[in-house]
């Protein structure tokens, strides 16, 4: 039970954070956090955690937790190492793609293009990313690259949420449209331009 209402607590403070909602340096108090999800503070102890180890927030001696900030030099790392893990994990995912992975992978490019918002498609850009990679079926891999999801995430609100529009990810469609043809070396091609055009 307490592990859902943790689950809970720490997807509704990261969505926060990651959209801006919570801005740097802000304090993230157990007591009024407990009392908006009506839970005891071992959950919110636990979510807490858990935004620390996804470089979300930071613990201070007698200073509390903080929302952590934002280095806008570290998004070249970032993507770089997006490049590096993402294309690992799509290339090995090849020899375990299934017709249900590519017909997932087409159902979110289709959820991702049809957003109306930002903080929607970012979420459903994230999970096309996420079910393109899932195949490789590595999960220490799959952890690290959630981890640079979120900090690219942080830093496309931070810079691109007056600039969004809806639009269709041509990139998207091409890489589906390799994956049904098996073309491993076109997707990941077509991965690292995609990658690179964040920065």
């Amino acid at each position: 039970m307490s592990a859902t209402i943790a689950d809970t607590i720490y997807n509704a403070l990261s969505e926060r954070i990651i959209t801006g909602h919570l801005a740097a340096g802000e304090k993230l108090r157990q007591e009024h956090i407990a009392r908006e999800f009506d839970a005891s503070h071992v959950p919110v102890r636990e979510a807490l955690l858990r935004l620390e180890a996804h470089g979300l927030a930071r613990s201070e001696p007698r200073r509390g937790t903080r929302v952590s900030a934002l280095d806008p030099s570290e998004i070249r790392e970032v993507i770089e190492m997006r490049v590096s893990l993402e294309i690992l994990a799509l290339s090995h995912g090849f020899a375990r793609l299934t017709d249900a992975d590519i017909e997932a992978a087409e159902a979110a490019r289709v959820a991702c293009d049809a957003a109306e918002d930002m903080a929607s498609w970012e979420r459903l850009n994230r999970a096309f990313h996420k079910v393109i990679l899932a195949p490789c079926e590595m999960p220490r891999l799959l952890a690290a690259i959630d981890d640079l999801h979120i900090a690219s995430a942080r830093h496309l609100f931070a810079n691109w949420r007056h600039q969004w529009t809806r639009r269709v990810d041509s990139d998207h469609a091409a890489i589906v449209q390799a994956l049904h043809r098996r073309d491993a070396a076109a997707a990941c091609d077509i991965l690292r331009r995609h990658l690179r055009r964040v920065r």
